[in-house]
């Protein structure tokens, strides 16, 4: 089976945009890390396929996406729309939030995560 997750040569690219983290990225990722919502593990900036996701769950295989302004265009839906269904199509399972969710409803992105938990 090929090997779809972390390719090389996408790996200075997934480092510089886990050092360059938006506001809203670091605090889910204090949120994810060290297995603090359901026991799970968290990986950051992970190469699947040709795309760069911002969060992924190996053990439920549950990618997490967060949308800032510049995902509110057209162009930008349709490549987020093709992304997710090649995704989808390998077997994962997205959850997208708005940025300004991880500040005013946590608890909300923590719930829906452990939905595809329990699923």
């Amino acid at each position: 089976m090929k090997r779809n997750i972390n390719k090389l040569y996408f790996k200075p690219f997934r480092k510089r945009l886990r050092n360059r983290s938006t506001s809203s990225e670091a605090s889910l990722w204090k949120l994810l890390k060290n297995r603090q919502v359901a026991g799970l593990k968290f990986r950051r900036q992970i190469s699947i396929g040709n795309y760069i996701v911002d969060f992924y769950c190996p053990e439920i295989k549950l990618i997490i996406e967060l949308d800032g302004a510049s995902h509110d265009n057209y162009l930008s839906e349709e490549m987020d729309e093709k992304r997710d269904a090649y995704l989808m199509n390998e077997g994962y399972r997205i959850l997208r939030f708005e940025n300004r969710c991880v500040f005013e409803f946590p608890e909300e992105i923590i719930g829906e995560i452990i939905k595809v938990k329990e699923a």
